[in-house]
C-alpha cells in the first residue's frame, strides 16, 4: 500500500554521542518541539505516539511522559517488572538466574481474562502491551507443569496404581495417556499457531475449526470436565486433611464406609463454599498464592527424588507388620510381636489384646493369629534391595480383599466376620486395568492451560508448541521415573495400601520422601487447594465465553456478571455442578467422569486438526510444521479407545450429552459462520458427489422427481401461491432436489435488491411450509425468457431437475392480455423439449396444507399407460406424507367396447402387485366416438395393450426382469401431433385438460365426491421419467 513521507529538517546531534546523549536529545525534543531532532528521536516519538493512540483512541492530548511505552493512568511511574534495557538486544544479556527469579515471582496459573478482572477490582489498569513483562517461551512450560498435571493423582494414587498394576502395567497406563496427550498437544499446537487464540482456549479452537455445533458441544464437555476436576481436587484436599493431617476432626466417628463418605461430603461442601467465596471476592488473592502452590509441587517432587537417592545409603526407618502374609494396621500397637519380655516376665502385647478375648496367656485367640507368626519387614527396602522383581507384575483383586505379601509363608485359616477383621489392611475397591486408566488420566489433563493463556504470552505461536510439548515430555519423564522408583524402592504390600494404614496413616510417597513425610503432606495439600481454586476460576470463564458467543440460547444469562466482567452467575452454576461431584464422595469415582469429558475434548481437537489438514484450505497455514493428519487420526483413535477403556457407560453418557448439545445447537442455536472445517468438508463431499454423479447415468431404481417449482411473486415480492410449496413438501417429504425459482421483469441493475429480497421472502415461506430446498430469483427482460433460462440451466452437474411443477394460470380466459396464455404454452413446450416431466396443479390454493389431516377419501389417477408410470408414482409419494396417509389410490384406465375389460383389469392388478403398489383398478369402457383424438393418441390401442400384458404371463424370473426393463414400445407407432399446426395458441383443446375457471372448481379433498384427480398433460421421454415397472422405486 502507498506510504506518505514528510521531509523534516534534521540536525543529527547523536551521531558521535552515546546512549545517554540520545536519551537527553529525546527528552529535549519532547520538551521543545521547535528544535531540530535526530532520526532516532523521530522514530522513537512516532512509536510512542502509536502506542498511546492504541491505548487511548481519540485522545489527542496524550503524550509520552515516562521512559516506557505506556504509563499508568495515575501518572505515577512504576518500575516493577520493567527491564531497563535501552535496546531490545540487551534483553538477551539479562542474567538467566535473575530472569528466572523474576518470572517465578510474577508467575500466575490463572487463565486468560483473570488478570483483567483483578486489575478492574484494583481500579489500576496495567500496561497490557509491555513486551518485557510477558512470559518467555522457554519458561512457558512452568505454568503448564503446575497443579493440573502434577497434583492429586501423583501424590495420592500413583503408588497404589503401581502396586496394583505392577511396574509394567503402570508403564503401559502412563505411556498410553502421555502418548494421547502428546498427540493432542501436536494437533493443538498446529491449531493454536494458525491464528490468535483468545479467551476460551480449546473451545475457541474447536468451534472455529469444526463449527459452532461441535464447538458448543465440546466446549460444554470441557467446562464439565474442568468443573468436575474442581470436585476431584477438593476431594483430594479433604482426603489429605482427614486422613493425614487431623484424622480426629471427623464429624461422623463411626469407622464405616458410610461415615467416611459423609465426612467427605460435609468437609468437601465447606471447602467448596470457602474456595468459591475466595474466587468471588477477588481472584487477585488466588493469583498471589500461585507461587506458593507451585513451590509446594516443586519441593515435593524434589523431596521424593532425594528420598529415593537416600535409600542407596540408608533406607527410612519405617516397617510393616505382617501376620502370616497379611498386612496389619499399626495404628493401635507399637510392637510387632505377640508377647514381649519386660523385667524377665513374658507379657502379652497390644496385638494379643486385639486378637484375643483376654490379656492372659490361656485366652481364646483368633485362629489365624494362633496359627501364624508375626513378621516385621521394611516398608522401603531401597533401590538395591531387589524388590523391583516382585513389583514387576500386576496384583489385581476384588474389593474387601486382605492385602497379602507374595511368597510369604502362612497357614490358611478362615477370617471370621468379627471386629478383628478390621485390623487387617483391605483393598477398598476392586482393581483392574481399565479402572486404573480412568483414575490416572486426570493427571495429564493440564495441557490446555497453554491455549487458555495465549494472551499472556509474548509470542504465543512459538510459546504454545514449545511450552506444551516440553511440559508433556517433562511430566511424562517424572511419572515414568516415579513408577520405576516406587516399584524399585517400596514393598508391594505398602504400595497396595492406598491410605498408608500399615505405616501409621502416612502417605506412601511421604515415607519415601526426604527429609520428612510432612513435606509431601503439606505440599500435596496446598497443591490440591491451588488446583481446586484454579478450576473454580477457569471453569466459569469458559462458560462465560461460550455464553457470550450466543450459540446456546439458554446459557446467555451466564454471559453476564459483575461490573468488571467477573462471571458471577457462571460461578454459581459451577459451584452447583462441583457440589454434585463432592456428593459422590470418592476420588476414585469422580476421576473417570472428568476423564470422559477431557478425552472427548482431546478427540475433537485431533479431529479438527485432521480435517483442516486434509481439506488443505488456503487459510490453514500453521507456523508449527511438525504435524501430520495421520498423527491427528492416531490421537483421535487413541482418545476414543481410552474413553471406552476407562468406562464404557461413562463414555456413552458423555457421547449422548455431546450429541444432545450438538442437535440443540443445530436446531435452536444462533447461526454463526466461522469458516469452520465441517463446512469445508461438506463442500468437498458435495463436489465429489457431483463429479461422481456425472460419471454414470442414473439408474431407474434411484429415480425420483427432482422438482423445479416455477413460483410467481406478487407486487410485494411475496409468494403468490404458498400452497404450491406445501404441495411440493408433501410430494417430496424432504427428499431429493427442490428448486423454487421466480422471475422478475426488468434489468438486473435496477432490480438487484428486489431479487435478493424475493429470495429471502421465498426462503422464509419455504421454512414456514416446512419445505427444504433452494430458492433463486432471476431478473429477465420477460417472464418467458426467465422461466426458459431456469428450465435450461437450473441445477448443477448431476443434481438437475427432471420435473417442472407450476400452477394453472388463473383467469386466463377473461384476461385481455394473452401473454399469460402464451407464457404458459411456451413453458409447456420448452419443458417437453427438454425431456422433462411437467406437473400442473389446478386450483392450487384449495389444496390441503401441512397442518390438515385427511381422514378418508381416494386419490383418483386417470392412467395414460405410456407416460412412463409417473402418474402412479405421484399418489404413492403423496401417501407417504401424513396429510395424505389415510387416503386410498384408485387407477382408472380407458378401454374400447370390444376390449376384454375383465381380463384387462386382472392383468393390470397383477401388474400393480409386482410394482408393489396398493390401488383399486377401474376400467372405463367408452365408444370410439366418445374418445377425443388427443386421448386416443395418448391411449394404447387394444392390441398394443394386450401385447404388453401378455408379457406378464412369462415365468417368474423372466417376468421380474421384464418388469424392471419394460418401456413403452408404442411411442414409435403412435402418430404425434405436430406443434406447428396448433390453432389458437394452445394444443390442449381436449377433455384431458379442463378449461373452466379456477373459481368454479370443487375443493380437491378426500371428502369431496369429485375426489382428487391426477392427469398428465404432456408427453415425456424415458430420460426424464422412470419406466412404468420401476416407478415405485
Amino acid at each position: 500500500m502507498p506510504t506518505n513521507f514528510t521531509v523534516v529538517p534534521v540536525e543529527d546531534d547523536s551521531s558521535n554521542n552515546g546512549a545517554s546523549a540520545a536519551a537527553a536529545s529525546a527528552a529535549s525534543a519532547a520538551a521543545e518541539e521547535s528544535k531540530p531532532v535526530s532520526f532516532d528521536n523521530i522514530f522513537q516519538e512516532a512509536k510512542s505516539v502509536d502506542s498511546i493512540q492504541e491505548l487511548h483512541p481519540g485522545d489527542e492530548s496524550q503524550r509520552e511522559t515516562t521512559p516506557f511505552l505506556i504509563s499508568d493512568d495515575d501518572g505515577q511511574i512504576s518500575y516493577d517488572g520493567k527491564n531497563m534495557a535501552l535496546f531490545e538486544e540487551e534483553m538477551d544479556s539479562t542474567p538467566m538466574v535473575a530472569s528466572l527469579l523474576n518470572k517465578l515471582a510474577n508467575y500466575t496459573n490463572l487463565t486468560q481474562g483473570v488478570r483483567e478482572h483483578e486489575e478492574a477490582e484494583d481500579g489500576n489498569r496495567r500496561a497490557p502491551v509491555v513486551v518485557q513483562s510477558l512470559v518467555r517461551p522457554e519458561l512457558y512450560n512452568s505454568p503448564t507443569l503446575s497443579l493440573n498435571i502434577l497434583g492429586v493423582i501423583l501424590f495420592l494414587r500413583l503408588t497404589w496404581i503401581v502396586g496394583a498394576a505392577g511396574i509394567l502395567g503402570s508403564f503401559a497406563i502412563v505411556s498410553m495417556c502421555c502418548i494421547c496427550t502428546l498427540l493432542t498437544a501436536i494437533s493443538m499446537s498446529a491449531i493454536a499457531t494458525n491464528g490468535v487464540v483468545p479467551a476460551g482456549g480449546s473451545y475457541y479452537m474447536i468451534s472455529r475449526s469444526l463449527g459452532p455445533e461441535f464447538g458448543g458441544a465440546v466446549g460444554l464437555c470441557f467446562y464439565l470436565g474442568t468443573t468436575f476436576a474442581g470436585s476431584l481436587y477438593i476431594l483430594g484436599t479433604i482426603e489429605i486433611l482427614l486422613i493425614y493431617i487431623v484424622p480426629t476432626a471427623t464429624v461422623f466417628k463411626d469407622n464405616t464406609e458410610d461415615a467416611k463418605n459423609n465426612n467427605m461430603r460435609v468437609y468437601g461442601t465447606c471447602c467448596l463454599l470457602l474456595m468459591a467465596l475466595v474466587v468471588f471476592v477477588g481472584v487477585k488473592y488466588v493469583n498471589k498464592l500461585a507461587l506458593v502452590f507451585l513451590s509446594c509441587v516443586i519441593l515435593s517432587i524434589m523431596a521424593t527424588y532425594a528420598g529415593a537417592i537416600k535409600t542407596l545409603i540408608e533406607p527410612p526407618e519405617f516397617s510393616v507388620c505382617l501376620l502370616g502374609n497379611r498386612s496389619l494396621k499399626n495404628e493401635m500397637f507399637e510392637k510387632c510381636a505377640k508377647v514381649e519380655i519386660i523385667k524377665n516376665r513374658t507379657v502379652p502385647t497390644k496385638l494379643w489384646d486385639i486378637f484375643c478375648d483376654s490379656h492372659y496367656p490361656n485366652a481364646t485367640c483368633d485362629e489365624y493369629f494362633t496359627l501364624n507368626n508375626l513378621t516385621e519387614i521394611q516398608a522401603i527396602p531401597g533401590l538395591l534391595s531387589g524388590v523391583i522383581k516382585e513389583n514387576l507384575w500386576s496384583n489385581y483383586g476384588p474389593a474387601r480383599q486382605v492385602i497379602e505379601k507374595q511368597n510369604q509363608p502362612s497357614v490358611p485359616a478362615p477370617t471370621p466376620k468379627t471386629d478383628k477383621e478390621q485390623n487387617y489392611v483391605f483393598s477398598d475397591i476392586a482393581t483392574f486395568f481399565t479402572l486404573l486408566v480412568g483414575i490416572y488420566f486426570p493427571s495429564v489433563t493440564g495441557i490446555m492451560a497453554g491455549s487458555n493463556r495465549s494472551g499472556d504470552l509474548r509470542d504465543a505461536q512459538r510459546s504454545i508448541p514449545v511450552g506444551t510439548i516440553l511440559a508433556i515430555l517433562t511430566s511424562s519423564f517424572i511419572y515414568i521415573s516415579f513408577v520405576v522408583l516406587f516399584g524399585a524402592c517400596i514393598e508391594g504390600v505398602v504400595l497396595r495400601d492406598k491410605f498408608g494404614e500399615s505405616i501409621k496413616r502416612t502417605p506412601v510417597i511421604g515415607v519415601l520422601a526426604w527429609p520428612s513425610p510432612w513435606v509431601i503432606v503439606i505440599g500435596s495439600f496446598f497443591s490440591c487447594c491451588g488446583a481446586g481454586l484454579q478450576s473454580l476460576t477457569g471453569a466459569p470463564r469458559l462458560l462465560q465465553a461460550i455464553a457470550r458467543d450466543g450459540i446456546i440460547p439458554f446459557l446467555q444469562v451466564f454471559g453476564h456478571g459483575k461490573a468488571n466482567g467477573e462471571p458471577t452467575w457462571a460461578l454459581l452454576l459451577t459451584v452447583g455442578i462441583c457440589e454434585i461431584g463432592i456428593l459422590i464422595a470418592s476420588l476414585d469415582d469422580v476421576a473417570p467422569i472428568l476423564s470422559m469429558f477431557f478425552l472427548m475434548c482431546y478427540l475433537f481437537v485431533n479431529l479438527a486438526c485432521a480435517v483442516q489438514t486434509l481439506l488443505c484450505t488456503p487459510n490453514w497455514r500453521p507456523r508449527f510444521k511438525f504435524y501430520h493428519w495421520t498423527l491427528s487420526f492416531l490421537g483421535m483413535s487413541l482418545s476414543l479407545s481410552l474413553m471406552f477403556i476407562c468406562s464404557w457407560y461413562y463414555a456413552l453418557v458423555a457421547v449422548v450429552i455431546a450429541g444432545c448439545i450438538y442437535k440443540y445447537i443445530e436446531y435452536r442455536g444462533a447461526v454463526k459462520e466461522w469458516g469452520d472445517g465441517i463446512r469445508g468438508l461438506s463442500l468437498n463431499a458435495a463436489r465429489f458427489a457431483l463429479i461422481h454423479l456425472e460419471e454414470a447415468p442414473l439408474h431407474t431404481k434411484n429415480w425420483r422427481p427432482q422438482l423445479l417449482v416455477l413460483c410467481k411473486l406478487d407486487s410485494d415480492l411475496a409468494v403468490k401461491h404458498p400452497r404450491l410449496l406445501s404441495f411440493t413438501s408433501q410430494l417430496k417429504a424432504g427428499k431429493g432436489l427442490t428448486i423454487v425459482c421466480s422471475v422478475l421483469e426488468g434489468t438486473y441493475m435496477t432490480h438487484k435488491e428486489d431479487a435478493k429480497t424475493g429470495e429471502q421472502v421465498s426462503l422464509i415461506t419455504m421454512t414456514a411450509e416446512k419445505m427444504k430446498g433452494f430458492s433463486h430469483v432471476v431478473v429477465s427482460s420477460s417472464l418467458r425468457d426467465g422461466f426458459s433460462i431456469m428450465i435450461q440451466s437450473a441445477g448443477l452437474g448431476g443434481m438437475k431437475h427432471n420435473a417442472v411443477l407450476m400452477a394453472w394460470p388463473a383467469g386466463w380466459k377473461q384476461a385481455q392480455d394473452s401473454s399469460a396464455r402464451k407464457n404458459f404454452i411456451e413453458t409447456v413446450r420448452e419443458t417437453t423439449s427438454a425431456h422433462q416431466a411437467l406437473l400442473v396443479a389446478k386450483n392450487i390454493d384449495r389444496f390441503p396444507d401441512n397442518q390438515e389431516r385427511l381422514k378418508e377419501g381416494t386419490i383418483d389417477v386417470w392412467w395414460i399407460v405410456h407416460d412412463g408410470g409417473l402418474l402412479m408414482l405421484l399418489p404413492f409419494l403423496l401417501m407417504q406424507h401424513k396429510v395424505w396417509r389415510k387416503c386410498r389410490m384408485r387407477i382408472f384406465t380407458v378401454a374400447q367396447m370390444d376390449d376384454n375389460s375383465i381380463q384387462m383389469k386382472k392383468d393390470l392388478e397383477t401388474f400393480l402387485y409386482h410394482l408393489r403398489l396398493d390401488a383399486v383398478v377401474e376400467v372405463v369402457e367408452m365408444h370410439d366416438s366418445d374418445i377425443s383424438a388427443f386421448t386416443y393418441e395418448k391411449t394404447l390401442m387394444m392390441e398394443q395393450r394386450s401385447q404388453m400384458l401378455k408379457q406378464m404371463q412369462l415365468s417368474r424370473t423372466e417376468r421380474e426382469r421384464e418388469i424392471q426393463s419394460i418401456t413403452d414400445v408404442s411411442r414409435g407407432s403412435i402418430k404425434r401431433r405436430k406443434w406447428t399446426g396448433v390453432v389458437g395458441g394452445s394444443p390442449f383443446q381436449t377433455q384431458s385438460i379442463p378449461e373452466d375457471e379456477v373459481a368454479n372448481e370443487p375443493h380437491p379433498s378426500c371428502h369431496d365426491p369429485a375426489h382428487f384427480y391426477l392427469t398428465s398433460i404432456s408427453s415425456c421421454n424415458a430420460s426424464a421419467l422412470p419406466p412404468a415397472a420401476a416407478s415405485s422405486s
